[in-house]
């Protein structure tokens, strides 16, 4: 049986527009969009997730990564311990980790806090906050 997703709460076209093209220069001075990889367990988020982001036409949701959209909660496995999985392994612990949980509110996300040393975003997800989120993750692990 199919869902049916409810959309008004889908960003207006000038919502997703921002000032920064949001995208790098490769090695030949070609912009390319950013990789983000997302991690949930209930796949009509991910792929609702997966076509606002790709919709601003600044990101690429593949399963390479240059940031991880994460998930707290899932069945198998929790966020927490795959972000200790990434954070062990010596080729993705640089990569940031963002996690998307119902467990906080929008203040505890607004108030800076962390999560095992990551950024939090609530859900239900609010997309110009999640770019924003990206965005600023993306600029402060580009000095490493």
């Amino acid at each position: 049986m199919n869902k049916v997703i409810e959309a008004d709460f889908f960003p207006r076209e000038s919502e997703l527009e921002f000032s920064s093209s949001g995208s790098t220069p490769n090695a030949f001075g070609v912009d390319r969009k950013r990789r983000i990889l997302i991690v949930d367990n209930d796949r009509d988020t991910t792929h609702l997730v997966k076509i606002l982001l790709e919709k601003t036409g600044r990101f690429s949701v593949l399963e390479e990564n240059d940031l991880i959209l994460l998930d707290i909660v899932m069945p198998e496995t929790d966020g927490g311990e795959v972000a200790a999985q990434i954070q062990a392994d010596p080729e993705l612990r640089r990569t940031p980790v963002i996690f998307l949980t119902a467990l906080v509110t929008e203040t505890e996300t607004k108030a800076g806090l962390r999560i095992q040393g990551h950024p939090f975003l609530a859900k239900p997800i609010n997309i110009p906050e999640l770019i924003n989120g990206i965005e600023e993750n993306l600029a402060a692990h580009a000095t490493f």
